[in-house]
């Protein structure tokens, strides 16, 4: 079977761009070989800085010959029917077509398309330009004269040249010839940009990959990762040291390289007083970097550095090690002036004392200056919800209201929900920004805070992503609840809400992060509750806001006197009270909307732990608003199904469901209670007074949140209801009987309703 080897060179692609185009262009055209009719056994994309590849093995040399036979109106039909037949089956005329008949309907066209098949030589020439020109880049460019014209090639850098070969390992391959913008196709690539610029020719990929390497091009991705780690973990313990290994950062070194030559650089020893986090994102943003430590400290640093290069130099790297140790060094002195210029004093520190005074804060402390000045300057949050000091002000009194939920200290999470804000007026965090809350943790230690107080700093934002880690320590969890309830809520009071795909604030993930709290917090938060004390601090700030505006509206009206005066007055508070009452209209469909958005989060993380998406629709309710019992119930209920008596006190259910709905639909009288005396059968008899105890056992259960005794409760029932089913006549003659047998199945329904809708579980 033919190998298709394809390449496409051009200038530096971003190494974030890499992986994904690779992956776009082996889907682009295997995708359009398939429709054209073609089959292949593997595919396979490779890529470096200046290159995207796919090595296709075992494709058809020809798609297959098709016949199809195409049904088409009656003989009958009007001719515009028949007209737009002949258009979709591709004939001349109707004298094309053949008449076939059917006893039922008659005489009617059918077409016999006969389509030959086609060269993959021809469908790859096809299908190549229109990949390159509608190739789904983030951002590309237009270069060179052609640049001006309309329509011209787009490619995220200027491309150079394309490779396309095609043939069996027997046989010599072919270029498959096609042309991009006065790109084409051929069997000529080129080596490493500076060690071997010359002309290479190729035939097909086996042979591809090893003149490329003997060129000094890697061309497996994967493979240059692996290169660099183990070059850079030798390189380190030959000095003593262990390389700090970043996933990320090799992800994007390799990216960098076509032939990657590992080296090691050092700064001076006086910068290692900086925050090992610092360092590593000084080092790592700017020069691309992985920073080294003394073998078993996993706190500290080595002032040793490892960098990658793209060359192998004559001097063995000396003076590419000295030049970006010297842009490390000016790197680190402004990292080392930011530190040490956050932990001394503002130099406004006189206009900062009413803020001091609003939120208690104690202005010889370098993080309480912070955040004084980050409310005196009325930084805003957003434009709809406030400033930032007021943000933190409504964090505040609700991490105060949580804390005791959660088992913290309430004046604990109310220095934590001051402070959690704070460090976004520091220098490192203003230039690093993704050390917010790190750094808050370390200038909250230095300053003497509580260990709870300065790990709520850092921790308040977690979880920010499924992997990562949920805060434990109980004022951090009331914090982190606090800011992201405050989140979530203002922006559902302000109607900006997550559409679609868009999620601009990052709701989403701010729910799945309250929802992931509170089940591994394993403790009751009702969702209400909480949305109520959000409220109080969004609506009061709210009403506030308007009454302002109002007031400042109304002041014409007051000419001095005191008729005036009591006009205004009361114009105000008629205002006041009708924006409460409008307050208080809108928070109840607020908060059903906000909890259904939350249901819906809980949903996609249970069905990612593995739970079944019915059982969670069957326990979930509207009203649900606990998600720790909605979740003990949903594994109480699935560990129930797996039993055979949850199997068939499922299918007893279902049918007693199902038969209540059918008689209720046709208007079949159903008694109001069950009246023992109309018992004929035993097996009525014998299902009445477990159904009682398992209605009783189980409610009691429930309110116990004992849901694995509410299914222990229920399993009784299994026998009983099996033998009614099997023994007794429900729609009976007897319309007396028939409605108390109604009801006694309504009873079943009512009893495991208790625990989960079982109409909405599958089997």
């Amino acid at each position: 079977m033919p190998d298709l080897l394809l390449e496409l060179r051009s200038e530096e692609i971003p190494a974030r761009m890499q992986r994904k185009a690779a992956g776009d262009l082996r889907k682009m055209l295997t995708d359009g070989l398939v429709e054209a009719g073609l089959t292949y056994e593997a595919a396979r994309e490779y890529w470096t800085p200046r290159r995207l590849t796919l090595d296709i093995r075992g494709l058809t040399a020809r798609s297959k010959d098709i016949r199809e036979d195409r049904k088409g109106p009656s003989t009958k039909a009007p001719e515009a029917a028949i007209q737009g037949f002949l258009r979709s089956a591709g004939l001349a005329s109707i004298s094309e077509a053949h008449v076939h008949s059917d006893p039922k309907k008659g005489d009617f066209y059918v077409a016999h398309i006969s389509k030959p098949g086609r060269a993959a030589e021809e469908i790859v020439a096809e299908l190549m330009p229109a990949i390159v020109k509608s190739f789904p880049w983030p951002k590309s460019m237009r270069w060179g004269p052609a640049s001006a014209k309309p329509g011209s090639l787009r490619w995220v850098r200027p491309l150079q040249s394309i490779v396309c070969t095609f043939g069996p390992e027997t046989e010599e391959p072919v270029v498959i010839d096609f042309e991009v913008d006065g790109i084409r196709s051929g069997n000529v690539t080129y080596g490493h940009r500076f060690h071997a610029p010359g002309a290479i020719t190729v035939r097909r990929f086996d042979d591809y990959a090893a003149k490329l390497e003997a060129a000094k091009v890697v061309i497996d991705a994967d493979r240059r990762k692996e290169m660099i780690v183990a070059d850079a973990r030798n390189l380190a313990f030959a000095s003593g040291l262990e390389l700090v290994e970043d996933e990320g950062l090799l992800e994007e070194v390799s990216g960098l390289v076509e032939w990657p030559v590992v080296l090691m650089g050092t700064f001076e020893d006086a910068f290692l007083e900086i925050p090992a986090e610092v360092i590593r994102l000084t080092i790592r943003a700017n020069q691309k970097c992985f920073v080294t430590r003394p073998q078993g400290q996993e706190d500290a640093l080595s002032n040793h550095f490892i960098l990658t290069s793209n060359i192998e130099a004559t001097d063995g790297g000396k003076e590419i090690a000295h030049g970006n140790g010297k842009v490390v060094r000016a790197r680190l002195s402004d990292a080392l002036y930011f530190w040490n210029t956050d932990q001394g004093d503002l130099p406004d520190l006189d206009t900062l004392k009413s803020s001091a005074e609003a939120f208690g804060l104690d202005l010889n402390k370098p993080l309480d200056q912070r955040m004084a000045r980050l409310d005196h300057l009325g930084v805003t949050f957003h434009a709809k919800l406030g400033t930032q000091g007021q943000r933190v002000q409504r964090i505040r009194e609700l991490a105060r209201a949580i804390a005791p939920l959660v088992g913290a200290e309430p004046k604990l999470a109310d220095r934590a929900a001051v402070l959690a804000k704070a460090d976004l007026q520091t220098e490192v965090v203003g230039e690093f920004p993704e050390l917010q809350g790190a750094m808050g943790r370390k200038y909250a230690l230095l300053q003497g805070e509580s260990p709870s107080v300065a790990a709520a700093l850092e921790e308040h934002y977690k979880p920010q992503g499924p992997s990562d880690r949920v805060p434990a320590d109980p004022v951090s969890v009331s914090v982190a609840l606090a800011d992201k309830l405050d989140t979530l809520v203002g922006f559902w009071t302000i109607d900006e809400k997550p559409t679609g795909s868009k999620d601009p604030y990052a709701l989403r993930r701010a729910a799945l992060g309250i929802v992931r709290i509170i089940l591994s917090a394993r403790g009751s938060l009702p969702l209400q509750g909480l949305f109520d004390a959000a409220l109080a601090q969004l609506e009061e700030g709210s009403v506030q806001r308007r009454l302002a505006a109002f007031e400042a509206s109304q002041a014409a009206i007051d000419s001095g006197d005191v008729d005036g005066e009591q006009d205004v007055d009361n114009a105000l508070a008629a205002y006041e009270a009708e924006l409460r009452r409008d307050v208080i209209a809108a928070a109840g469909a607020l908060k059903a909307d906000l909890l259904a958005f939350f249901h819906d989060r809980l949903k996609v993380y249970l069905r990612e732990l593995g739970a079944r998406h019915d059982l969670i629709d069957a326990v979930i309710t509207p009203e649900a608003d606990d998600l720790l019992a909605v979740t003990r119930r949903v594994e109480a209920l699935g560990q129930f199904l797996d039993t055979e008596d949850g199997k068939n006190l499922l299918a007893g259910t279902k049918r007693a469901a199902n038969i209540l709905a059918a008689e209720e639909k046709k208007g079949t009288a159903v008694a109001d209670a069950v009246d023992p005396g109309l018992f004929r059968e035993d097996a009525e008899k014998a299902l009445f007074a477990p159904m009682n105890q398992a209605i009783s056992e189980a409610g009691q259960a429930i309110r116990n949140e004992d849901f694995s005794g509410a299914m222990r409760a229920l399993s009784v029932l299994r026998e009983p209801v099996d033998a009614f089913f099997e023994k007794v006549l429900v729609n009976d003659e007897d319309l007396a009987v028939r409605a108390n047998r109604l009801a006694l199945l309504a009873r079943i329904r009512a009893a495991t309703d208790q625990v989960a809708d079982f109409s909405k579980i599958a089997g």
